[in-house]
């Protein structure tokens, strides 16, 4: 090649590579990495906003009192009287830019759950189905191995009945046996090794105050299985005493663990709860400014006044 023509292929060349860098510099970042923050607006759920609700609201209210608000995910509580507003509760959500990602579920695969199902497929919504359980605590290894065999067949039939409309499962801690983190991770083992995949947990701190002493390292161990973690105002032997639900920022213990939450590295949603008998949209608020307070306090900054509760 001679000089001229090189030193043309040469310049070609860098100047390809220029712009080839300016192209994916320029590009914006997945949404999904730029923007996500653990407790920030956009990755908080609304939960237990369904059946907990003085205003008693339907699906349009809901949805539009959540976008208001500024929620992007919900979880969805339903009773029996709700069964004839599925459809109608996905479209308003879809309307108010608010997403269903998780659905309370039955604990068996009945005609409720077929429906459900055949809801979300039809629908295109590929929510967490949130399943609990109970079961008294077991007395020998033999019993424990047997509980997990016969809870992991229950889930397995959920789970294998939601993966081909791509949902997970998430096991909800309600009490009891299966409300225990450890019982639930034996599960969700026991189900990997026979190839079910689509099965995680999701964490309640107001079914978790015998859990509190050995939280962090209970996270630890939820942690590659979190899906969601739902938070509520938390003082010691809250279950005992008529604090089971408080309001985040009035538990003496809140601000720590929600500490142990952000330095553990755990990505995934933070529900807020209304779960009383209250104004689900004050009650939230009431969360929400408490969950603002403690914000700042977690890097040592003055927040102020506590927030005072509505009502």
């Amino acid at each position: 090649m001679n000089k001229p023509a090189y030193r043309n292929a040469t310049s070609l060349l860098r100047l390809s590579s220029v712009l080839i860098l300016l192209f994916f510099l320029g590009r914006p970042t997945p949404a999904s990495a730029a923007t996500y923050e653990l407790f920030a607006r956009t990755n908080l759920m609304a939960w237990c906003i369904v059946p907990f609700d003085a205003k008693k609201r339907g699906p349009e209210e809901r949805a539009a009192m959540m976008e208001k608000l500024g929620f992007r995910h919900f979880a969805y509580d339903y009773r029996a009287d709700h069964i004839p507003t599925f459809d109608a509760e996905i479209a308003a959500c879809k309307k108010h830019g608010v997403s269903l990602d998780a659905w309370w579920f039955p604990s068996v695969m009945n005609d409720e759950a077929r429906l459900i199902l055949d809801v979300l497929k039809r629908n295109n919504v590929k929510a967490q189905l949130w399943v609990t359980g109970g079961g008294s605590p077991t007395k020998t290894p033999e019993e424990q191995r047997a509980r997990i065999e016969t809870e992991a067949k229950r889930i397995r039939a959920i789970a294998v009945a939601a993966a081909p409309i791509g949902c997970k499962v998430a096991l909800y801690n309600h009490g009891s046996w299966f409300g225990e983190p450890e019982n639930q991770i034996q599960i969700i083992e026991h189900l990997k090794k026979e190839g079910i995949t689509n099965v995680g947990i999701v964490y309640n701190q107001h079914h978790g105050h015998e859990h509190l002493d050995r939280f962090a390292a209970l996270l630890q161990q939820m942690k590659p299985y979190l899906l969601v973690l739902n938070l509520n105002g938390m003082t010691q032997n809250g279950d005992k005493t008529g604090k089971k639900i408080l309001r985040l920022g009035h538990g003496d213990l809140d601000l720590g663990l929600l500490k142990l939450i952000r330095d553990s590295g755990w990505h995934g949603r933070i529900g807020i709860l209304n779960h009383t008998d209250e104004d689900a949209e004050a009650r939230l608020l009431d969360n929400l400014e408490g969950l603002d307070w403690l914000l700042p306090q977690l890097d040592g900054k003055a927040a102020g006044p506590r927030p005072q509760p509505r009502g």
